[in-house]
C-alpha cells in the first residue's frame, strides 16, 4: 500500500519531495492547473453562497468555479443548488442575484421556463420534440449536491464524496462553538488579483510576514518579541511592559485589528475593550494580560446580550475550545475569529495566474436589528485603497510574489511557522493522484488545523 501511494504521487508533476520545499510551478503551470480542474476541484465541498444572500422563497443567486455555474435557488423545501444551464441547449440562465416572479426562470434562447423549485413549467412547441427528450427528469433543472453549516450552502459536484461534516472534522465544531452559524455580513467586498489561487491564501496562513508586511500591528503585539525575537533592525520589540502598559497595548493592538480589517474585532467590541483602559492590575504583566482577555470576555459577551445579540460565552468557549486566528476549511474557505465577530475569506481560480479573492465582515448581531444585507460583492480593483489597510497590504506583496516565482525553483518554508502552506499543498498532490477517499478525508481534516501550524504528519 505505501508503495502504491507512493507511485502514485510521484506521477504529479512538481509534487512535493520534501515538505519544506514547495515547487513554483505549481503556482503558473497551466498543466497543473488543468489536473486541478480535473482532480481536485469537482470533488470538493464549496462554500457557494451565504444563506443570507437569499433569505426568500424565489430568491437566487449564481456560484461559479472556473467552467462551471450553479444556481443557488431558495425553493419551496429549501435552499437546493442546480446546474445552471437550459435543458434544452445549454443556455445560462442566470447571471447573478435574483429573484424568480410569476414566469420564473426563463431562458432567454427559446423560452423554457422553470417555476422556484427548479422544475419545467414551460416548453415552446413541445410537439415537435419527441416524447422521451421532455422526460420530466430530463428537462428540470439537474441537481448538484448541497449541504449546509456556518450559515453557509456548499456544494459538490461529487456524489460520493463524503459528508460535509466528515469532510471538515474538528473545524466545524471550532466554529459551531462560537456560533458561526449566527454571523450576519456587515460587508462584502471582492477583487481580481493578478496571483495564483494557492499563493493568494498562503499570505493568510502564517504571521511571519507580520513585521515587515503589517508593522502597525506587530508594534503594539504584546507577543511580537516572544514570536520572533526582534525587529530587522535588531531592536527588540516589546520589551519589558508593565502591567499598565500590557493592558493598553492589548486595547491598542485589538483597536488596530479591527481597523486594519474593518472588521475580525468588531466596532462595538472595541468600544467594550476601550473601557477597560483603567482596570485594576497586578503588578505581574503576565498575570495582567491573562486578567484583561479574560474580563474582555466577560465584558464583550455582557455587551452584546443586552444589545440582543444571540452571542455565545466567549470566556467559555475560550477554555473548552482551542482558538486559531484563521481558521482554513479546505480547499478555499477562511474564517478569522478574535471575539464574537468575524472576518472571511473565499478564494477560487480563474487562470494560472489569476484568482477572484472575497472578503466578508462578519458579526453577530440582534436579530431584530434593521440592516441591508448585501446580495453581491462590491468589486474593486486589487490595488483599491477603498480595502481595509491589512489586506491592501497583502494585496501589494503578492502579485510582485506571483512575478517572483517564475525565477526561483522553490519557496523554502518554515517547519514551525509556514508548515500549514506545506500540509494544504501535500493534500492537493493527494487528490491529484487520485489517493484512497478515505485518505484523503482524514489528510483534510488534519489540514483544517488553524493558522500557523507546523508542518503535520497527514498519511502520505
Amino acid at each position: 500500500m505505501v508503495d502504491t501511494i507512493a507511485q502514485a504521487l510521484e506521477q504529479v508533476p512538481h509534487r512535493i519531495a520534501n515538505p519544506e520545499l514547495i515547487p513554483t510551478q505549481r503556482y503558473y503551470d497551466e498543466a497543473f492547473l488543468a489536473l486541478e480542474k480535473e482532480k481536485l476541484w469537482p470533488h470538493m465541498w464549496q462554500m457557494a453562497c451565504r444563506l443570507e444572500e437569499i433569505p426568500d422563497v424565489g430568491d437566487y443567486t449564481v456560484y461559479t468555479i472556473l467552467e462551471h455555474s450553479v444556481l443557488m435557488l431558495n425553493t419551496q423545501n429549501g435552499v437546493k443548488a442546480f446546474k445552471n444551464a437550459c435543458r434544452h441547449r445549454g443556455v445560462r440562465l442566470a447571471h447573478g442575484p435574483g429573484h424568480c416572479g410569476s414566469e420564473g426562470l426563463v431562458c432567454p434562447f427559446h423560452g423554457w421556463r422553470w417555476n422556484a423549485d427548479g422544475e419545467n413549467t414551460f416548453v415552446f412547441g413541445s410537439q415537435i420534440f419527441s416524447d422521451e427528450l421532455l422526460d420530466r427528469a430530463e428537462i428540470d433543472l439537474a441537481p448538484v449536491r448541497v449541504e449546509f453549516w456556518a450559515g453557509c450552502a456548499f456544494i459538490n459536484f461529487d456524489d460520493d464524496a463524503p459528508s460535509l461534516r466528515e469532510f471538515l472534522g474538528p473545524v466545524a465544531n471550532r466554529m459551531d462553538a462560537r456560533h458561526a452559524d449566527k454571523l450576519k455580513m456587515d460587508w462584502w467586498c471582492g477583487t481580481i488579483l493578478p496571483t495564483n489561487w494557492k499563493l493568494a491564501m498562503e499570505a493568510f496562513q502564517e504571521g511571519y510576514h507580520t513585521m515587515q508586511t503589517h508593522p502597525q500591528l506587530f508594534h503594539v503585539s504584546p507577543n511580537a518579541t516572544k514570536s520572533f525575537g526582534t525587529r530587522a533592525d535588531g531592536l527588540p520589540v516589546n520589551e519589558d511592559l508593565d502591567a499598565r502598559q500590557t493592558i493598553d497595548m492589548s486595547v491598542d493592538f485589538m483597536a488596530k485589528l479591527s481597523e486594519g480589517m474593518d472588521g475580525m474585532v468588531h466596532k462595538t467590541e472595541v468600544a467594550v475593550l476601550e473601557k477597560m483602559r483603567g482596570m485594576e492590575v497586578p503588578e505581574d504583566p503576565a498575570i495582567a494580560g491573562q486578567m484583561f482577555y479574560g474580563r474582555a470576555y466577560q465584558e464583550v459577551t455582557e455587551d452584546a446580550r443586552q444589545r440582543g445579540a444571540p452571542i455565545f460565552d466567549l470566556l467559555k468557549v475560550a477554555q473548552s475550545h482551542e482558538f486559531h486566528a484563521v481558521e482554513f476549511m479546505f480547499p478555499h474557505y477562511f474564517l478569522l475569529p478574535m471575539l464574537g465577530a468575524m472576518s472571511s475569506y473565499r478564494i477560487r481560480p480563474l487562470t494560472a495566474e489569476t484568482c477572484l479573492f472575497e472578503i466578508w465582515s462578519l458579526v453577530i448581531r440582534p436579530e431584530d436589528e434593521p440592516y441591508e444585507t448585501p446580495s453581491e460583492p462590491t468589486m474593486l480593483p486589487y490595488n483599491s485603497p477603498n480595502f481595509p489597510e491589512i489586506p491592501r497590504q497583502d494585496y501589494y506583496n503578492l502579485p510582485l510574489q506571483q512575478l517572483g516565482l517564475h525565477d526561483i525553483e522553490h519557496m523554502r518554508l518554515s517547519k514551525i511557522n509556514e508548515g500549514m502552506l506545506s500540509n494544504y499543498q501535500r493534500l492537493i498532490d493527494g487528490y491529484l493522484a487520485g489517493l484512497d477517499r478515505d485518505l484523503l478525508t482524514k489528510a483534510g481534516q488534519i489540514v483544517n488545523s488553524g493558522f500557523e501550524s507546523p508542518l503535520l504528519d497527514i498519511g502520505f
